[in-house]
């Protein structure tokens, strides 16, 4: 097989792609379409990177039909957001100004937007909003008010937005 013909842009860009790009399969996939350029053997190709013959294959026929656009992803099917936008937002906005756990949430949203969701769902959307779970520390001395009970009171914790790390030059 004829090694594959690149301009030096696609060179080029595929050279930094391969480099830099934080997708692993992208960089993967830019590897492999310049050693092919590089008159690399699909089997030994197929041997450094650890793949199929079938794989390296792919990825060259891919190149060949979609150029740059081929080393991507395609898009994944799956079922739609089950939150807004605008849900989403007003999620994190109660969520930054109370300290509120996540049945809390649950309810304001039901009770402001008639959706409900599952809890799954609600920390899937807050984690990817960049907020973070803070647990209340639990005491083990007993609670301040006596219920009858000699456990202690038990408070679950909230949602926050990530606290921002700040290097101090000053010594400790």
């Amino acid at each position: 097989m004829k090694p594959l013909e690149l301009t030096k842009e696609e060179r080029s860009e595929l050279e930094v792609l391969a480099r830099s790009r934080r997708d692993w399969r992208t960089r993967d996939r830019s590897r492999t379409i310049l050693m092919f350029s590089n008159g690399v053997p699909a089997k030994e190709i197929a041997r450094r990177q650890e793949l199929t013959l079938e794989a390296v294959y792919e990825r060259r026929y891919r190149w060949l039909d979609k150029g740059m656009a081929g080393l991507s992803d395609a898009p994944r099917s799956g079922a739609p957001s089950k939150l807004s936008p605008e849900q989403v937002e007003q999620l994190k906005v109660w969520a930054t100004q109370e300290a509120l756990t996540a049945p809390e949430l649950l309810a304001r949203l039901e009770e402001k937007f008639g959706i409900r969701v599952h809890r799954n769902t609600l920390t899937g959307v807050l984690k990817r909003a960049g907020l973070v779970w803070k647990r209340t520390r639990h005491s083990l001395k007993k609670s301040g008010t006596n219920n009858g009970s000699d456990k202690p009171s038990l408070k679950s914790g909230h949602w926050s937005s990530k606290p921002s790390v700040a290097k101090s030059n000053s010594p400790t």
